[in-house]
């Protein structure tokens, strides 16, 4: 008996029942039922085999104690128990009752698998739904790599493209200047052309004069040879005079084919290079007052700038002839004539460079930073070519003297196709009037308007198109109408 109970102490059978139990009750909610009826057969069985060592000892105890020994004990607590376990098993159900409860146990178990299918179903579809998951974020992944790989050949194609659209537009660049260079040369070979169709016109006018005044020499000669001996024997005593009088320069002859060229030419580039600069400066310039004013004071400091030319030039011609002039023409009269027939020796781009430094430090004008005033450099050229041929005319043209604010003159402006027709004074003006001494040649434009100068300046409307025909040739017709006989000398006529 003791090395029994000593076997059952060292198997630590009660304390291998309790962990048992305790690691089901843990994972009851979580096993199936059918592994929950496993651990509960192995628990009775495990109980069965303590509970038979039990009954081994109960047995060899009995034995150990003799043939009477332990009866009182079976017979007061062994037997009682074992009649109250039977009873208590079979007394309280009758068959019907048994039946219910085998039913509705199985009941319960037909219902628990249920449930653990269900589950297992469950689990199954979520495996199933997990597994599309995967497949669908490793389909994500795929792509967003594809995606990526596309985004950096894009880039690499993108920074292709933009050196090559950086080559084209460098070489386009080059091109454009190119172009521009050789619209320059162009320009400037058309102007040669247009200074030898001018100089080959001067030729042909110098020619046709030369042919006339042959013919009035020849006249003269034929008329002294048949006149009386007493002319021819009187001497005058001083016929260089006569002379002089009698055979006019070719600076004299031209003056009024000079005169009325120079002035037609005047009238064109107000109908046509001045618009030109007109529209030119208007893509820089949105104010149409500013882009009015810039072209006025260019024309008026191209005038002042060829004025100055050539009074400089007419200074170095005298200085050179007046140690070897002879002849019948005074040297002023020789002076003329020589600038007349070398007109393309006028400096002229000196006089186009002191017009924009003058227009530069005008108070009155304004141009964007990014543009200079060489941009109108071909209208101030032609201007100061102009001006400089006036100043060969006897007596000179010159541009009237203009300010703002002055009062309107009929005389002397005509008004804008946008000036208020009552206003009194001046606030610009468009276009000078050509003079000849105190005599208007051709009208200029003006633009008057009431309050105008005490008002902030505003940008106007561009002239329409059909300003350019009112050029100042109408102006020029009426004056010469209207003009007195006085203003005609013998030498026009």
């Amino acid at each position: 008996m003791a090395d029994t109970l000593r076997r059952l102490v060292n198997t630590a059978a009660y304390n291998v029942l309790q962990e048992k139990l305790e690691a089901w009750y843990k994972d009851y909610h979580l096993i199936s039922c059918d592994q929950n009826l496993n651990r509960c057969c192995e628990l009775v069985e495990l109980t069965s085999k303590v509970q038979g060592q039990l009954f081994t000892i109960l047995s060899l105890t009995a034995r150990e104690g003799g043939q009477y020994a332990g009866v009182d004990t079976l017979k007061s607590r062994f037997l009682p128990w074992l009649g109250s376990s039977f009873f208590i098993a079979s007394s309280g159900a009758t068959t019907d009752t048994s039946l219910n409860l085998i039913q509705e146990s199985m009941e319960k178990e037909k219902k628990i698998r249920e449930l653990s299918n269900s589950h297992e179903q469950e689990m199954q579809k979520m495996e199933t739904q997990l597994s599309a998951a995967r497949l669908q974020l490793d389909t994500m992944k795929q792509e967003l790599a594809d995606g990526e790989f596309e985004l950096n050949d894009m880039k690499n194609r993108s920074a292709t493209t933009l050196l090559a659209s950086e080559d084209e537009i460098l070489q386009l660049k080059a091109d454009l200047r190119a172009s521009r260079d050789q619209a320059d040369m162009y320009k400037r070979k058309l102007d040669v052309l247009d200074d030898f169709e001018r100089q080959i016109r001067t030729l042909k006018d110098e020619v046709s004069y030369l042919t006339a005044e042959k013919s009035l020499l020849q006249d003269r000669i034929t008329r002294s040879r048949s006149s009386s001996p007493l002319p021819r024997r009187s001497r005058s005593p001083s016929p260089l005079p006569f002379l002089r009088s009698d055979s006019p320069t070719r600076a004299q002859l031209t003056n009024a084919s000079r005169h009325s060229r120079l002035v037609t030419r005047f009238t064109d580039i107000y109908a046509n290079e001045r618009l030109d600069a007109q529209n030119l400066l208007s893509r820089y310039i949105n104010d149409l007052e500013m882009v009015q004013r810039i072209l006025f004071i260019s024309t008026v400091e191209s005038f002042h700038a060829a004025k100055m030319a050539f009074r400089q030039f007419k200074l170095r011609v005298r200085k050179t002839l007046s140690p070897t002039h002879i002849g019948q023409e005074s040297l002023d009269d020789a002076v003329l004539d020589y600038i007349v027939r070398n007109l393309d020796l006028y400096d002229i781009q000196s006089s186009v460079n002191d017009v924009i430094r003058a227009m530069n430090v005008n108070p009155k004008i304004s141009f964007p930073p990014e543009i200079d005033f060489i941009l109108i450099s071909s209208f101030i050229r032609e201007m100061c070519r102009l001006a400089f041929a006036m100043q060969t005319l006897e007596p000179p043209l010159d541009l009237a003297f203009t300010t703002d604010g002055e009062l309107y003159s009929e005389s002397k402006y005509r008004r804008s196709y946008d000036s208020e027709f009552t206003a009194p004074l001046v606030a610009y003006h468009v276009w000078p009037a050509l003079m000849e001494g105190n005599d208007v040649i051709v009208k200029g434009e003006a633009f008057t308007k009431r309050g105008a100068l005490w008002s902030p300046r505003r940008s106007r409307s561009s002239s329409p198109i059909r300003s350019r025909g009112s050029s100042p040739s109408r102006a020029l017709a009426s004056t010469s109408r209207s003009s007195s006989p006085s203003r005609l000398s013998p030498s026009r006529l």
